[in-house]
């Protein structure tokens, strides 16, 4: 924007003084002509009396020797005598002395102007003053110099205060678009100083209150969200009370222990809603691990063969580890919800140079409109669908930088692609390994009750 002001204002005012300065140069060329050519009439004025009492050359000699300046005179006699310089041939003084009117002929280095006079008993003479160009335009080049010098000190006035003008509206611009950039980015308390014109002040005061009505929002909706979690204590602390009169057979343990779990995730939701998303990372890998280890054992009561492969390193991503077992859940869940059970899976873990993906096949029927189960409530069409598992999961990697997308598996029937970008600065911390989740995933130590009652809420949904 700065240039293009400079380049606006650098354009206008070239056309403009050159508009007034061509004209005013061709003025001042005129005006010395001019000036030049009243100087030759008044020394003819000078000799014309003189001439019109006598011819003598003597005294016309001596009068031509007496006028001041250049010695450019001459006249012509009756007797087509000559007397003072003339750059013109004689015969063409005699010709002009006949025409009997005054004319201005070429001359080497000028040109002479030539006024025919009547003596005493009819007879002709003429006087020529000769006008020396070089000596006509003196100061000419002057002025052009400093008409030229005027335009260019304009010009570079114009341009110099446009750049000011643009340098102040880029900085208020440019502040604009970084607190834009900030709030974007989740920096709430990203505010303008107003400043610059009286529009983009207008501007700045409506961002503030934009932002100021985003904290608003967001604090009610967490507010809100919170609340809501909160009325679940309720219906929670009846099922407690009933689980507790089940006695202590392994069911009724296994549904204490579901009871404790939802809970804790009602709990980590209040929390999560009083203090806003949560900053961090995780390895990637682990969790993968973690969630296998609970979702096999679903897995193993229907009869469901899955492989899980390739999360066996380090894979820090900028994505805390409760958010993206939450993503992962709904991918998984999607798989036991939607295919028929004894449906195979297999979740793949790629780590790349900047990127960890996560494959997540099935041999189901698949998806019809892939791009459709993305879109945040409309689902895949399924009974007990909300359509909001894959639009959470997808909403949590694009928030970290990565992608999920939905394609055809090689197991034929649907691949959910789930990548995260790598953090580069805490690439080599060493996350401790889950032993437990991998004794648990690959010993299958999971309690028959566990099993049963994750199966029955399954089927209730």
């Amino acid at each position: 924007m700065r240039w293009a002001l400079v380049k606006v204002a650098l354009a206008v005012t070239s056309m403009v003084t050159l508009a007034f300065l061509i004209p005013l140069g061709v003025a001042v060329d005129r005006i010395a002509e001019e000036r030049a050519l009243t100087a030759a009439q008044s020394r003819i004025a000078a000799i014309e009396p003189l001439l019109a009492v006598t011819t003598d050359r003597e005294q016309l000699e001596r009068a031509l020797a007496t006028l001041p300046g250049p010695q450019n005179v001459a006249v012509l006699l009756p007797d087509d005598s000559l007397i003072g310089l003339s750059y013109v041939p004689t015969p063409q003084l005699v010709e002009a002395a006949n025409l009997g009117r005054a004319l201005t002929l070429s001359a080497p280095g000028g040109s002479e102007l030539l006024q025919p006079e009547l003596v005493s008993g009819g007879r002709k003479t003429l006087i020529a003053v000769y006008i020396d160009s070089a000596q006509a335009r003196s100061g000419v080049a002057h002025a052009w110099l400093i008409l030229g010098a005027v335009a260019a000190t304009l010009i570079l006035g114009s341009t110099l205060l446009a750049d000011q003008l643009g340098a102040r509206l880029v900085k208020s611009t440019r502040h604009l678009a970084d607190a834009s950039q900030k709030l974007g980015e989740g920096d709430l308390a990203v505010r303008i100083t107003a400043q610059g014109p009286y529009e983009l002040r207008e501007v700045g005061q409506a961002f503030n209150a934009m932002a100021d009505r985003v904290v608003h929002l967001l604090a009610a909706e967490r507010e809100l969200v919170a609340d809501l979690s909160h009325r679940l204590r309720t219906p929670l602390t009846a099922l407690r009370l009933n689980a507790a009169a089940l006695g202590e057979a392994p069911a009724a343990e296994a549904t204490r222990d579901a009871i404790t779990k939802l809970e804790q995730e009602v709990d980590a939701i209040i929390r999560s809603a009083r203090q806003g998303s949560a900053a961090g990372y995780c390895d990637l890998a682990t969790v993968v691990t973690e969630r296998m280890a609970f979702w096999s054992a679903l897995a193993e009561d229907q009869e469901r063969p899955w492989q899980l492969t390739g999360a066996n390193g380090p894979a820090p991503v900028g994505v805390p580890a409760p958010e993206l077992a939450a993503a992962l859940d709904a991918v998984l869940g999607n798989v036991f919800r939607h295919t028929p059970e004894g449906t195979a899976f297999q979740v793949t873990v790629h780590t790349e140079a900047e990127t960890s993906t996560v494959l997540v096949d099935d041999s189901g029927p698949g998806l019809a409109e892939p791009d459709l189960a993305l879109q945040r409530g409309a689902g895949s069409g399924g009974i007990g669908s909300t359509g909001l598992g894959l639009d959470i999961a997808r909403k949590l990697a694009e928030r970290a930088g990565g992608t999920l997308a939905i394609d055809a598996s090689p197991l034929g029937g649907a691949q959910v692609h789930f990548s995260l970008p790598l953090l580069k600065s805490v690439r080599r911390v060493a996350f401790p390994p889950n032993r437990r989740a991998h004794r648990q995933l690959f010993f299958g130590r999971h309690s028959r009750a566990a099993v049963q009652t994750a199966t029955a809420s399954f089927r209730r949904h």
